[in-house]
């Protein structure tokens, strides 16, 4: 009998320790909000990598004009990689606006850093974010750009939430991608509005435009921001490539 009970025992034991951690590989700062029912892209190249081929359609132009990115306005530009839409912003912006280029790529931040010296674009800063978190300063932006980055943010409810706080009164997040599967460097557009509107924004515009070779979507933020344990996660099944 003894030898029985000693060896249910031990097979609880195996049990227990061959059971799968539901928030394994999460970060502590992201274990208190949902987890995304979603693929992600790994983070690096895709075809949105051609400054000359980018500017010959127009794209950052058609952006900011979207976005009324003017003299003045301060503009946080995540995700900025090798700094495209940074140095186009900088310019539009001009000497009494911002620009604050943040990204979580230590090489993509050192050259960054590198060309903004070599550019002397004095109303740009350089801020390293982490992967749920921008780290952004709160009540400090017009605008906060998302630019064929979101698919990549594998912590979307944690991402957003403390991205939020950073917005000034009337500010408004803009999110540029294309209208295919997570996992292809693609954000199905009713899952963004799903997930963004998880955490409290509300869309303002949406269209689509050839020079983006996808679209441009634009948010609010509206009501106060729900607790983390609030977020009702959204299903990956109701982001359908080819919705509005």
């Amino acid at each position: 009998m003894r030898r029985r009970t000693a060896a249910f025992a031990a097979l609880l034991a195996l049990a227990a320790c061959s059971r799968v951690d539901p928030e394994s590989g999460r970060s502590e700062s992201a274990r208190g909000f949902p987890k995304a029912d979603r693929p992600v892209s790994a983070p690096g190249a895709n075809e949105f990598t051609a400054e000359d081929q980018r500017d010959n359609l127009g794209e950052a132009k058609v952006v900011m004009d979207l976005a009324s990115i003017k003299q003045g306005t301060t503009v946080a530009d995540i995700g900025a990689g090798e700094g495209y839409y940074t140095v186009r912003l900088a310019e539009r912006v001009g000497a009494k606006g911002r620009v604050l280029a943040q990204d979580i790529d230590p090489g993509a931040i050192q050259r960054l850093g590198q060309r903004v010296e070599r550019e002397r674009l004095d109303n740009v800063s350089i801020k390293t974010g982490e992967p749920d978190n921008p780290r952004l300063p709160e009540n400090s932006f017009d605008r906060i750009f998302l630019i064929h980055m979101y698919h990549e943010v594998s912590e979307p409810y944690a991402f957003l939430w403390h991205l939020r706080p950073a917005l000034r009164a009337h500010g408004q997040v803009v999110v540029v991608d294309v209208d295919r599967s997570t996992d292809q460097h693609g954000m199905p557009p009713a899952l963004l509005f799903c997930e963004l509107s998880a955490v409290g924004f509300r869309l303002v515009e949406f269209v689509r435009k050839p020079e983006l070779k996808g679209y441009y979507a634009q948010f609010e933020a509206v009501g106060a921001r729900p607790e983390a344990q609030q977020i009702k996660p959204c299903s990956a099944a109701k982001g359908k490539t080819g919705t509005p």
